[in-house]
């Protein structure tokens, strides 16, 4: 039997118009199906979150269906939930998993996203030499693991530029590194904190050698300190030694007596050896000496007080403030011969001394300990005895030894 045209018009009369166009019902479903992104499995596709719920979350990846991530496909931590790490409108990349054209279900992941978009970046960084940043999850047996959307370790030893001993003080912290070793096929990512710190430091102390001037004062922070001084951070890790001499005005016996780690303090730049890669500092020269007003406070014949500091075999040194010594000769400790200075004064002994001279361009005060000892008065000349005289109670001598008196008195007219 042969079709007729108006037959088969008759049979679909909602597919084809009378002029061979389609129908608007076909047309709208076309359009729509057009304005579809064709997933597959393996695609990174943008969406956005719809709903989060306690077990799973759903995404707008333009298909016909929203996306559904199960929460093992989220990528959390131990003791997160979903609703810690997402929210309604965020807009997230994930990976298409499957797709069921039948039901128009898709099953996606945020976590295979994060890992492969997190490779392609770490291994773009690591052919450029560039460092990464990523957070320090935990600590385990010899380092560091660091989330970076894959899993980064750090051996122990490349944790920072010295030993460190409580690697859980990182735990937490969001730190840069360089990468040592990448391999995507074994998932091993290898990192090092120290490499980086050491060329940050080496790029600082070639630009602070650059613009440090000697004379110039900077602000500084005591890092360490030893028996002969200590080392002060100036800035950008560079660190200038404090030697003990310079840390005042007066004799410093160790640094721990003036300074503490981690202490904030001006020094003024004395020396830099560009070749060798040191600077020296003063800390004393950045307060007034002492010296340049001594004469206002001092002069010679004055007795003051002071602190015998040190004693040498000429002698001992007397403080009389900070900064200002004096020393009191051998010959100036007592009235009497002094073998030893320990023999008369011992250190910390606060001691009278009178100035003898005072020279304020040389730095010099002689001291006398003798000289500012009172004088002793002289013991008065004894009255001559008269045996003549009545004593207390009116008896004399002569009326004790009868004759006595005639016979002192025979023997003086004989001497005259």
């Amino acid at each position: 039997m042969t079709d007729y045209p108006e037959d088969k018009h008759q049979e679909e009369p909602t597919q084809v118009t009378d002029n061979g166009r389609a129908a608007p019902e076909a047309d709208a479903v076309k359009q729509y199906d057009e304005t579809l992104k064709p997933l597959a499995p393996g695609d990174i596709v943008e969406g956005r979150v719809v709903h989060v719920g306690g077990d799973e979350v759903l995404v707008d990846v333009g298909y016909k269906t929203e996306g559904r991530i199960p929460a093992s496909e989220l990528g959390l931590r131990p003791g997160q939930t979903p609703q810690d790490v997402l929210r309604v409108d965020d807009n997230i990349a994930v990976q298409v998993l499957r797709v069921d054209e039948g039901e128009g279900t898709v099953v996606l992941s945020k976590r295979r996203a994060d890992e492969r978009q997190a490779w392609e970046r770490l291994t773009a960084k690591f052919a450029a030499g560039e460092p990464v940043e990523g957070e320090v999850t935990a600590r385990v047996k010899g380092g560091l693991l660091v989330d970076l959307g894959v899993r980064g370790f750090v051996p122990a030893s490349h944790v920072d530029r010295t030993f460190v001993d409580n690697l859980e003080q990182y735990v937490g912290q969001r730190l840069r590194f360089r990468i040592l070793e990448l391999d995507r096929q074994k998932r091993n990512v290898v990192l090092s904190r120290k490499e980086l710190l050491e060329e940050e430091l080496a790029r600082a102390k070639e630009q602070a050698f650059s613009q440090l001037q000697e004379g110039q004062v900077v602000t500084g922070v005591v890092r360490r300190l030893t028996d002969f001084g200590a080392f002060v951070d100036i800035g950008g890790g560079v660190e200038g030694l404090l030697h003990v001499s310079e840390m005042a005005w007066s004799r410093v016996r160790h640094p721990q007596d003036v300074l503490h780690e981690g202490q904030e303090i001006k020094v003024k730049i004395l020396g830099i050896d560009r070749e060798r890669e040191r600077i020296s500092l003063s800390l004393k020269e950045t307060q007034p000496d002492p010296w340049s007003t001594v004469a206002d406070r001092y002069s010679v014949g004055q007795v003051v007080e002071g602190e015998v500091t040190r004693i040498v075999d000429f002698g001992a040194f007397v403080k009389l403030e900070d900064g200002i010594e004096g020393l009191v000769h051998i010959s100036q400790l007592a009235d009497r011969r002094v073998e030893n200075p320990s023999e008369v004064v011992q250190p910390g002994q606060r001691v009278k001394v009178k100035i003898v001279n005072l020279d304020p361009a040389a730095r010099r005060i002689g001291l006398s300990i003798r000289a500012a000892q009172p004088k002793e008065t002289k013991p008065q000349e004894e009255t001559p005895v008269s045996y003549s005289d009545p004593g207390p109670e009116g008896v004399t001598i002569g009326d004790v030894v009868e004759g006595l008196g005639e016979l002192l008195e025979r023997t003086q007219r004989d001497a005259e």
